[in-house]
């Protein structure tokens, strides 16, 4: 049996540099480690009116071949919370690869049908497909999540209405966005009147077009009643957002 205090995980994102990582350190019997490293680029795609294909780069940095699968969902936030459905709406070639320690494969994706009306949005999952395991050894498999976003023909914004919920003791942050584009909100911090800080859920910052993205507040007893209201301030892909924010209740 392996000593569960010898087994390192260590995974990274490094989104300002364009750059997806994720990086396995396994201890075997004697001191000894086997590491698998995979990076990804880019980040994030953003297909333009179009735009019918593109292509993500995986890079094996590590110091054995390693096996990747790639498949494709529609992305989706239902009741506020992300959601994906296995999709054909974008084809991936290859699907599954080999990879060479210290080499690249170019993965091209392909839209089967343009998006109409307002913007597709999908998420590619790149799974590491682990060989057996030796005896004394430990695997675990990584898993990196590359969010695509496919714009119509014409020119689609976001447009996003925050709201404070109460219910049930519970407090949330409500972005709702009735706009044909996705926003994105970094940063995000809410004031009382008073000038009281209150703690936000950390999350995906993206509020897909026409979806619901919520955020828990942390100390809800803080939360003004009922036809108060707080201040927000966050980043968001348009610029510096701060702004009043209404709380209501719901059942």
């Amino acid at each position: 049996m392996i000593d569960p205090q010898r087994l390192k995980v260590v995974c990274c994102r490094m989104a300002s540099a364009g750059v997806l990582a994720a990086a396995l350190a396994v201890a075997l019997p004697g001191g000894a480690a086997m590491a698998q490293s995979l990076t990804v680029l880019p980040v994030s795609i953003q297909m333009a009116p179009g735009q019918m294909s593109t292509e993500l780069t995986v890079i094996n940095m590590g110091d054995a071949e390693t096996s990747v699968q790639v498949r494709s969902f529609a992305w989706n936030q239902t009741g506020g919370e992300d959601a994906l459905a296995s999709s054909t709406e974008v084809l991936a070639s290859p699907p599954l690869t080999t990879i060479p320690p210290g080499t690249t494969q170019v993965v091209r994706l392909v839209l089967r049908q343009p998006p109409t009306g307002h913007e597709a949005t999908y998420r590619i999952l790149l799974d590491q497909v682990p060989p057996p395991a030796a005896p004394g050894t430990v695997r675990i498999a990584l898993r990196l999540s590359i969010p695509v976003f496919a714009e119509p023909a014409g020119r689609v914004v976001p447009h996003v209405k925050f709201r404070v919920e109460r219910s049930a003791g519970q407090a949330y942050l409500i972005a709702l966005n009735d706009g044909g584009r996705h926003e994105t909100f970094r940063d995000i911090k809410l004031t009382t009147n008073d000038g009281t800080a209150l703690k936000t859920d950390d999350g995906s910052p993206y509020v897909l077009s026409g979806a619901t993205r919520r955020w828990r507040i942390a100390d809800a007893a803080t939360v003004p009643a009922s036809g108060g209201s707080l201040r927000l301030t966050a980043r968001a892909d348009s610029g510096v957002l701060a702004q009043p924010v209404s709380v209501v209740a719901t059942p």
